[in-house]
């Protein structure tokens, strides 16, 4: 699943441009503005959450920026069931992952902006609103239920409105709603090498080292942890020791109600100090730091080299696929948490592409497809399709006889077939969609952490200011880069000790430590206050 793609991009200068350019279209577009809704035309497709069916009287075409790789869009499924729905024709303008970001770039210095497009930070979008570029969803919320009902109704998800809104409160931003799963990542290990030496799955931090000693012992060449993350087993691993979370190195105190930086934290030289021993014990493997993927998967998958690792939990069918037939007993599995909290860190069901609505005549008429999107039955069209015709229910998930010839029918599939799942266009997930069919090892992840309460709270979400977000941005690249190499130094060499890691935290304040953990608290204090 394809994230957040850009980075901060924009200049003044482009700011300026396109508000300049977009300053005189603010009518409304006649088409939205007095629709006669067709109440059996929404009952037809499911829970609209309140939205009638058309969305527009007279037809309306909207052009919309996303990404995608199929260049054919315009005669798939999803393009012509929009607007057979909503009246509202799709002219898609679809670049690649590659293309995307430097297309976008194009498009806002010339001011011609489409209807409908993304890969905005909330700051970016913020500023160009707030020059009139873009529409804000606010002032429209008694046109839009499903936006009403998911982000202001909702008390879980209210939060949206003051973390990403600007400083008049007004949100620019359309969300993603229920995109993450439950557990997505976590240390994995060779259940059928565990069995074979009658070693136990490990509940605690003292376990897993045991537990790595054991197959140390039964495989003297080996070690036994492996990882291809370089050096981001330090986040990886930092939920663990109560330092972890979606802002990372920033890390909230659920007790002190405080933000704190991990890299200087008791908690993190804990966590360095633990795995010190294991590489002075030749337990982590000595190119953790280094190492390829190519190398990582011949260590975890051949010759018992290590057993056990930190990943995604689609390596748990595809590695065995990859080795099946050489080592059909072959058997990853997902593993406890390692640390004293015992916690993984939870994934917000909230996302955010940056999907925005350009100020001009067609504004209402977008919000208002985006509010279908987000509707029960938007989602179950843009992430499955349509029932009866390209799938059918069966135990609850979606199949498509049509494709029954196809091994894995996943998202990358459905998108090359029908134009779903189309980044940029889907704003709600359908829990019944292929990307929630869970293998059965997938299932077991889900479950283990989910019933025996072992993910994190999340962090909250903050709002901060021009200059919070400028004091942050130049103290976190250096910051971060100087911890790494520290943090790689403190394991690897033997000198290293309380003294080093003195005179690193003398280091971290030079480097701005307390300014940047500064910001977040007061933004912390803005956000309570409301």
């Amino acid at each position: 699943m394809t994230r957040k793609l850009l980075s901060t991009f924009l200049s003044l200068t482009l700011f300026a441009t396109i508000a300049s350019a977009c300053a005189g279209g603010k009518q409304e577009g006649a088409s939205s503005a007095n629709t006669k809704p067709s109440t059996a035309a929404a009952a037809d497709y499911g829970d609209t959450g309140g939205l009638k069916l058309p969305l527009v009287d007279e037809p309306v075409t909207l052009n919309w920026m996303l990404v995608s790789d199929n260049p054919d869009l315009s005669n798939k499924l999803i393009v012509k069931e929009i607007e057979k729905r909503t009246g509202i024709k799709l002219n898609i303008q679809a670049y690649s992952t590659a293309n995307y970001k430097d297309k976008l770039k194009v498009v806002m210095a010339s001011g011609k902006l489409p209807d409908v497009f993304h890969g905005l930070t909330p700051a970016e979008a913020n500023k160009l609103g707030s020059q009139g570029a873009l529409t804000p969803i606010n002032p429209y919320l008694d046109k839009l239920p499903n936006f009403k009902s998911l982000y202001v109704d909702n008390k879980d998800s209210s939060w949206v409105m003051k973390s990403w809104s600007d400083d008049k409160d007004n949100l620019y931003t359309w969300p993603i709603y229920n995109i993450n799963r439950d557990v997505n990542h976590g240390f994995l290990y060779r259940k059928d090498i565990f069995d074979k030496l009658g070693i136990q799955e490990w509940n605690t931090t003292e376990e897993f080292y045991q537990t790595l000693k054991k197959l140390k012992e039964a495989y003297p060449t080996s070690y036994p942890y492996a990882s291809k993350t370089k050096d981001y087993i330090f986040r990886d691993w930092a939920p663990g020791w109560g330092i972890g979370g979606a802002s990372y190195p920033a890390a909230y105190d659920e007790n002190t109600k405080m933000w704190k930086l991990a890299f200087i934290q008791p908690e993190y030289k804990q966590m360095l100090d633990f795995m010190k021993k294991l590489y002075n014990e030749g337990l982590l493997d000595p190119e953790f730091i280094t190492d390829t993927e190519a190398s990582w998967t011949a260590k975890m998958t051949t010759n018992n080299k290590s057993f056990v690792t930190f990943d995604w939990i689609g390596r748990l069918d595809l590695f065995h696929n990859q080795v099946k037939s050489q080592n059909p007993d072959y058997n990853l599995r997902y593993g406890n948490p390692v640390g004293p909290t015992g916690k993984i860190k939870q994934l917000s069901k909230i996302d955010n592409f940056g999907i925005v609505v350009s100020n001009n005549k067609n504004k209402e008429v977008a919000l208002k497809l985006l509010d279908y999107l987000s509707s029960p039955s938007g989602a179950a069209l843009v992430t499955m399709g349509v029932e009866g015709e390209t799938f059918k229910m069966e135990g609850g998930k979606a199949v498509y006889p049509e494709l029954k010839d196809v091994p894995n029918v996943d998202i990358g599939v459905l998108k090359d077939r029908y134009g779903l799942w189309l980044e940029g266009m889907y704003v709600r997930a359908d829990s019944r969609s292929v990307y929630y069919n869970f293998t059965e090892k997938e299932q077991e992840a889900q479950d283990k952490m989910v019933k025996n309460n072992k993910i994190d709270v999340l962090d909250p979400v903050l709002k901060f200011t021009d200059p919070e977000t400028k004091k942050i941005a130049d103290v976190l690249t250096s910051l971060q880069k100087s911890a790494n190499e520290f943090s790689t130094k403190y394991i690897l060499s033997k000198s290293y000790g309380d003294a080093q890691w003195n005179e690193w935290l003398q280091t971290a304040e030079k480097m701005g430590a307390s300014a940047y953990i500064e910001a977040y608290n007061n933004a912390q204090k803005r956000f309570d206050s409301k």
